[in-house]
Formats: C-alpha cells, structure tokens, sequence
C-alpha cells in the first residue's frame, strides 16, 4: 500500500532516477514542487524539456552545447595550442571554475572500462588523435581522475597522441587541510612525483 496519490508517487518515483537523490529527498522535493504556484512548476517543467531537446554536444570538443560550436571553441582569446583532455563535462565545468586554464578542451565522454563494456571505441579518442595530428596543438594535458579506468585510459590515450605533440598530465596530491596519515599509497607517491620546487 502506499501513502502517496498516484500523480506524487510518480513524482517521487521520476526524481528518485537522478543522480544522488535517494527516496527521501525525491519525497522532500516533490512536495516541494506541488506547493509551488503553477507558474513556476511550469517553468522548471519548461526547462527540463529545454534543455533536454537543445543540448547536445560541440562538434569540434564533445562538451555540452547548444550549438554546433561550444562557446569555449568560439571563444577568440582561448589558446589554441592546448587541450585539456577530460573524462566527462563536469570535468570542464570544475577546471572553469578555477579560472587557470586558458586553453581548449576534449571531452572523451567516458573513460575505458572492460567491465562496463566501454572500449576505446565507445569514447571520443580518434577524433581526439585527428583533430591533434591536424591541427598546430604544442600541448595536450590528460586531466582524467586516477582511479583504475582513468590510469588505463591515461595510458592508451597519451601512447596514440606522442607522436603528435608534447603530452602531460595533471598532478594528483593531497587536497587542502588533509591529513597526510589518512591519504592512501597512491595520493602519497602522486603528490611526490607531482612536487615543484618552491618558489
């Protein structure tokens, strides 16, 4: 039996599909949206159905666009000889975040995972390797997380592209106001081999 009306117990059930959100927050989001006025649960429904049927992805990086080229491709002031290779859009949203990066991006929309049934083929790397070998690209920086799938893809990725030009990746380390008795193996000789001298 359940304690919802048919209509909020669809509700509850659509939200639960999101990432993140479990049984009680889609509850608490749901009666929240039902007590909003009309007009405004119109608009978050407008928006759905926006963005859904306009975004897609830029043609030249693969990141999030709702036209053919990303505003961050267009983007004149942009240096175009580096990519930032990343795994995924949320990748570009947080280095964005860090107003660091100047250059370019590719996103791979994915990282090789034997086990998920996602090879080489599945993700966006041979138009990585064309667009490298055909364009005056001096620096290509590998930004995709460590775990086990990334290292692989690191790998594979960074062997096609030598050749072509100059590959780095980004250091891994210890974050801010970490403890370094509570970081793993890993994190440790990554921050060590990611050390610079100080300045």
């Amino acid at each position: 039996m359940t304690v919802y009306t048919r209509p909020l117990a669809r509700l509850i059930e659509e939200l639960q599909r999101l990432p993140g959100v479990g049984p009680k927050t889609a509850q608490r989001l749901a009666l929240h949206i039902i007590k909003r006025p009309q007009e405004e649960v119109k608009s978050l429904a407008d928006a759905l159905v926006e963005a859904s049927q306009q975004v897609g992805v830029c043609q030249t990086c693969f990141h999030l666009s709702a036209d053919p080229t990303c505003e961050i491709c267009r983007n004149p002031n942009r240096d175009r000889s580096t990519i930032c290779v990343v795994a995924d859009s949320r990748d570009v949203i947080a280095l964005e975040k860090t107003r660091e990066y100047k250059g370019l991006y590719h996103v791979l929309g994915g990282v090789i995972s034997p086990m998920d049934g996602i090879g080489p083929e599945q993700l966006t790397i041979e138009q990585l390797v064309k667009r490298v070998s055909h364009e005056s690209i001096q620096e290509v920086i590998l930004a995709i997380g460590p775990s086990v799938e990334g290292e692989t893809t690191t790998l594979y990725v960074g062997q096609l592209l030598q050749p072509f030009t100059r590959v780095t990746r980004i250091a891994f380390g210890i974050p801010m106001g970490g403890d370094l008795e509570y970081a793993d193996e890993v994190t440790l000789a990554r921050a060590l081999e990611g050390r610079q001298n100080l300045s």
